[in-house]
């Protein structure tokens, strides 16, 4: 039989905070934290969610603040966190048998545009040396590695909206196939960057409610008019249950089951008829042995706009028919933290079966479309749910599917 696997310890950086704690009260409030963003001012769109009051100096010393990009400063306190959470000491543990698999998108972009500008200007060397290693994607599991002494695999997991979900489920198979001991997973992303706001603007991706930014992100709701851009990153440690157990670590949630699959149909846009997301959804009910009727509730994708929240509301029509679990979506709060998003959703999920609530969708007020869903807004609503699905979806048809038991 595979080895269930287990989530010891959570490590959570984004708007609604910098703790668990702090994350789920906003949760819980429902209210969007969106607002006006100065590194954003003057452009088409200028809100989106932050970290707030975030020191990456105070967090990490200054040379290693100054040395990396804003989602490597995400990923290592995050990361930190997680290992804390998890009552796990690097100095001692087992280094070559401790993975790090961390999802990201792209990554800040601010550190390509000034550089890309000295380029421009016919000033190569001004150029920063560091440009590269500050700034690809994985340096975030590299630098985590680095940080923590993380000798076993380690790399960088990039499906676009789905990365932190796929490094979570990949990093699950390192731990069924004995390859490791521990694994560091997740994602982190800061899509706060004047290129990449242009790029979603120019693509008609993001909402531009400017007047009302608190109001903008509302998944599934029938006046969603786009996403709004986020940050932040969510580290989850893994360990196979009996060892798990065997060093007095409790168990916050089991990792039960993961589906992928791609769409292969479209580079933006999803399947509208949700196939490819419903093959994703089969497969992690299949993995984890798990019936359709047992699920309790779906952290839904929702990111606002008008043709993902339409796909996935068939997608989970196909599957489950008429009885679609409670769904609720986070990035009504925290907006789209992007590659990190499926990581901070995987961490929100353990968190809604350890307190038996189901936070509210943020501006959520009715439904349009034929596929209508139990959408809970308003106020959390409690749940005996021992069994709960993440959702994450991504450009290029990319579908990433986790199923959480609860222990």
């Amino acid at each position: 039989m595979r080895a269930e696997v287990a989530v010891t310890g959570l490590g959570l950086v984004t708007p609604a905070g910098h703790t668990a704690e702090e994350n789920w009260a906003a949760l819980c409030r429902g209210r969007s934290l969106a607002a006006p963003d100065p590194e954003l001012a003057n452009l088409p769109v200028d809100f989106s969610c932050q970290v707030p009051g975030f020191d990456a100096v105070a967090e990490l010393g200054r040379p290693l603040a100054r040395r990396v990009d804003r989602f490597v400063h995400f990923a290592l306190v995050a990361a930190r966190r997680a290992v804390a959470d998890a009552r796990l000491d690097p100095t001692c543990w087992p280094a070559e048998r401790v993975g790090v698999v961390l999802g990201v998108g792209s990554n800040c972009l601010s550190t390509y545009v000034t550089e890309f500008g000295h380029l421009g200007a016919g000033r190569p060397e001004r150029v920063s040396p560091l440009a590269l290693p500050r700034s690809v994607p994985n340096m975030a599991a590299g630098e985590v590695a680095i940080d923590l002494g993380a000798q076993g695999p380690n790399f960088t997991t990039s499906s676009a909206c789905a990365s932190g979900a796929t490094a979570i489920g990949v990093a699950r198979d390192l731990l069924r196939s004995g390859t490791c001991d521990i694994v560091l997973a997740g994602g982190s992303e800061s899509g706060r960057s004047r290129m990449t706001a242009t790029c979603f603007t120019r693509m008609r991706a993001l909402s531009r409610r400017r007047d009302r930014p608190e109001l903008a992100s509302r998944p599934f709701d029938a006046a969603r008019d786009g996403f709004v851009l986020g940050e932040g990153a969510a580290v989850l440690v893994l360990e196979r249950l009996p060892q798990a157990r065997a060093r007095g670590a409790p168990p916050l949630a089991l990792l039960s089951g993961y589906g992928a699959g791609a769409d292969a149909r479209h580079p933006v846009a999803p399947d509208p008829a949700g196939a490819g997301a419903a093959r994703a959804l089969r497969t992690a009910l299949e993995d984890a042995a798990c019936a359709a009727r047992d699920v309790g509730l779906v952290n839904a994708h929702g990111t606002s706009t008008p043709l993902n929240d339409a796909a996935e509301a068939a997608a989970l029509t196909r599957v489950f028919g008429d009885d679609v679990p409670p769904v609720t979506a986070s990035k009504g709060v925290i907006g789209h933290a992007l590659g990190a998003a499926g990581a901070i959703q995987a961490a929100y999920t353990v968190l809604v079966l350890r307190h038996g609530l189901i936070p509210p969708v943020a501006n959520f007020e009715g439904q349009d479309g034929e596929h209508k869903l139990d959408i809970v807004a308003g106020r959390p609503r409690p749940v005996d749910a021992t069994t709960a699905i993440s959702c994450s979806f991504g450009f290029g048809g990319q579908n990433a599917v986790l199923l959480f038991t609860a222990t």
